[in-house]
């Protein structure tokens, strides 16, 4: 018996993860603690920065990233399950 991934979930559990990380690197690029990986991410994500208006855009985009990416993983797993 093979059971079935519910893609829709996973996809916003990874929409969900996205957001959260994006937020945590944000917060940490911004109190200066850490800013190896937001550099990083600034190259990486066309619409992050650490202003205010790059994180909210950086948080969507790596939302909408995560849970198309993630759908579409579920959506083959369940094609090949």
């Amino acid at each position: 018996m093979t059971t079935k991934l519910n893609a829709l979930a996973l996809g916003y559990a990874g929409a969900t993860l996205a957001a959260l990380c994006m937020i945590l690197l944000s917060i940490l690029g911004k109190t200066g603690i850490y800013t190896s990986a937001p550099e990083q991410m600034m190259k990486w994500h066309m619409f992050f920065s650490l202003s205010i208006s790059g994180i909210v855009l950086g948080i969507i985009e790596a939302a909408v990233l995560g849970f198309v990416g993630l759908y579409i993983l579920g959506l083959v797993y369940n094609k090949f399950a």
